[in-house]
């Protein structure tokens, strides 16, 4: 059959299910079908009867306002995503989202639409095959021989992003990388010649990448060479593909046809011009039975089982650890090697910042924990994600276990995301907590994916001292905290430390943010219930004979202000402190344990953190009171901004008192 029936075959379905929904983006799809189709049905090795099939190539639509062209493809070659989904496009619940899903479609393997980071991920995932393959092919047992594709839109290219991951991945040379650009010179502003004229070649020449120019993205012969020689590169390539969007519209060509649906007249115009004669969501069977990957896919997974049964014969002891890997089973050795480290940090005490207590626990684990996977946006030192077990992976070796990811902190958290996604893999990457912002997207979207991805996040306050308020986060731990299905932790001493790496390593559903001091914090005294309680986010860490007069709830640093508080105010009052590691944890808590921490009858409650106040405020309620940062900081050591802005032991028992006498009168007023 020919190639163009077969691409109309996509562009049909896009304009369907556009025209349908009255929303959408039928340009891109138009423009992008030619290359779609010969990548699919050409080169793709991918099983629609298991889209989780390992050694299965990796797909990216890092432009994904151009989703129906993926729907289109997934339905084709036989996914289960029926004409029907096609049909709800963009409708609620529906498999065929506006942009493409992660755990929402079968076959997407990322969410995206925020551009330039489906380009990241996909770095991310080429280099996840390069590590696999180092550490588990074998002579005449190749497991890991994957490719990732990426697509691409100029507004990718655009995005700061792409230039972090490019660089990245060709510094890498990761030839199992291969994206192609979808150069129509036009975006939602119209003709790109007055804003974007950046030398797209040149630019990805000097990342270190190969680049194949001036294809005929309508051209299937053109297409076909370009990806053949993609493939025999050793280094990541990029074809330069030239399209028309829109093509075959009336406004092939322009703006229009980026992001509306086409019209009843223009549709049936379109169909027209590619002779596509057949009704709305109509695709006679031969040209379904031409698309259709299933019998393929089931020989290609077939015969990769094949290999990986003879492989676990020949080495079993690599076979137990890849299975155990793939499926997220963590080592047994593991548990026992972290309750090791909560009895030495519980019975040493040491005063040391928690990013140091991070330090030895990474050391630690690494041994028995060889998917974890770390790395540094060029803080390594100051981040202590760099251990005497640290290996760097580079070109000339993947088979270690520490990137050296530059000053690129977004280009790495969404490069971990792709990481994440591909499997066998537990990413961490460390940089400043404030550094964050430029990481914020990458973090939301492994949020939103549910991807476990450990951020270490040091010099978490203004206790950094002397850099000042450029790098002293105040408004983060809040950000991070108000994003769903981001855990923070933010632990008071070592041992806490402990049991926050702990709930990154077991926490398989979302991404966790370990929130650590610069400064040394002194360890605190625990029993054997407490050290247990710990791991429920929030628990009582210093508890009175009576019932309390008031409860000082404290994170990270200013945990042991609260405890120096309550032993000043003790021959007085009745002072419950409670250590409040992870707020979101404990609010998973049954409410029983939420009750029996923080009793709804005790008003006098008084919230204590080096950070923006407002996430606070529902807890200490409407008779309690905040002690916290609503400003920037200074530039001063540690001790002395602590001090200029009140947030010391003594003031923290001055503001107590102040809010039992508050409560007090409030109770005497009420009788």
């Amino acid at each position: 059959m020919q190639k163009k029936i077969l691409a109309n075959a996509l562009r049909a379905l896009s304009i369907d299910a556009v025209e349908q929904a009255n929303s959408g983006h039928p340009g891109m799809p138009l423009g992008m079908a030619d290359i779609a189709e010969v990548l699919w049905n050409d080169f793709l090795q991918h099983n629609p009867a298991n889209p989780h099939f390992v050694n299965r190539d990796r797909f990216v639509l890092s432009n994904g306002h151009g989703s129906m062209l993926l729907y289109a493809l997934l339905h084709l070659s036989g996914y289960d995503l029926s004409i029907e989904d096609l049909q709800s496009f963009r409708q609620l619940h529906s498999k065929t989202p506006g942009h493409p899903e992660y755990r929402v479609t079968p076959g997407v393997e990322s969410t995206t639409g925020p551009l330039g980071q489906g380009l990241a991920n996909a770095v991310g995932m080429a280099l996840s095959t390069k590590i696999l393959a180092a550490r588990f092919n074998k002579p005449h047992f190749n497991l890991f021989t994957n490719y990732t594709y990426c697509f691409v839109g100029d507004g990718c290219l655009m995005e700061g992003i792409s230039h972090e991951a490019a660089s990245f991945a060709g510094n890498m040379k990761l030839n199992n990388l291969i994206v192609v650009w979808d150069d129509n010179g036009i975006s939602i502003d119209g003709k790109l010649e007055n804003w974007f004229q950046d030398n797209i070649p040149q630019r990805f020449l000097a990342y270190g990448w190969e680049v194949i120019e001036a294809v005929n993205g309508h051209d299937a012969a053109e297409i076909y060479a370009a990806f053949a020689k993609a493939k025999t590169n050793t280094k990541p390539t990029l074809l330069c593909c030239k399209t028309t969007i829109g093509f075959g519209t009336s406004v092939a060509g322009t703006e229009k046809a980026h992001g509306s649906p086409l019209g009843a007249e223009a549709t049936k115009a379109t169909k027209k011009v590619l002779e596509w004669p057949y009704a709305a969501f109509e695709i006679p069977v031969e040209i379904y039975m031409a698309w259709n990957a299933a019998h393929k896919g089931k020989k290609v997974e077939a015969a990769w089982q094949n290999l990986f049964t003879n492989y676990k014969q020949m080495y079993p002891r690599e076979g137990v650890e890849l299975c155990r890997r793939l499926t997220g089973e963590l080592p047994n050795e593991l548990a026992d090697l972290l309750k090791n480290l909560i009895t030495e940090f519980n019975d040493k005490l040491p005063n040391i910042a928690t990013r140091k207590a991070s330090h030895k626990i990474i050391e630690t684990i690494t041994a028995v924990l060889p998917e974890l996977i770390g790395g540094s946006a060029d803080l390594s030192e100051s981040n202590a994600t760099h251990t005497p077990y640290s290996q760097a992976i580079h070109p000339r070796n993947y088979d270690g276990n520490y990137l050296h990811y530059g000053v690129r902190e977004f280009g790495m958290s969404a490069i971990m995301n792709g990481m994440a996604l591909f499997g066998g893999i537990i990413p961490f990457g460390g940089t400043f907590l404030t550094f964050i912002d430029y990481a914020r997207n990458a973090v939301r979207m492994a949020a939103l994916m549910q991807l476990q991805v450990i951020f270490v996040l040091t010099h978490d306050s203004i206790g950094l001292g002397e850099d000042g308020p450029t790098h002293q986060p105040i408004e983060h731990l809040n950000m991070l905290r108000m994003t769903p299905n981001v855990t923070v932790w933010r632990p008071c001493d070592s041992t806490e430390t402990v049991a926050a790496w702990s709930s990154a390593l077991h926490h398989k559903r979302g991404p966790t943010c370990l929130s650590l001091s610069r400064q040394a914090l002194a360890g605190i005294q625990r029993t054997e219930h407490q050290i247990e309680n710990i791991a429920r986010g929030g628990y009582v860490l210093v508890e009175c004979s009576r019932e309390p007069d008031a409860i000082i709830i404290a994170t990270g640093s200013e945990v042991i202000l609260a405890v120096e508080a309550a032993k000043t105010l003790q021959d007085a009052y009745d002072i419950r402190v409670v250590s409040m590691a992870c707020v979101e944890v404990f609010k998973q808590q049954d409410i029983d344990y939420q009750e029996n921490v923080l009793p709804s009858h005790i008003t006098a409650r008084i919230a204590v953190e080096a950070g923006a106040s407002a996430i606070w405020h529902q807890v200490v309620g409407t008779m309690g009171q905040v002690i916290g940062l609503d400003h920037f900081g200074e530039s001063a050591p540690a001790k002395d901004i602590y001090q200029a802005f009140n947030l010391t032991s003594h003031n923290v028992g001055v503001v107590t008192k102040a809010v039992i006498a508050k409560n007090r009168g409030s109770k005497i007023n009420g009788n």
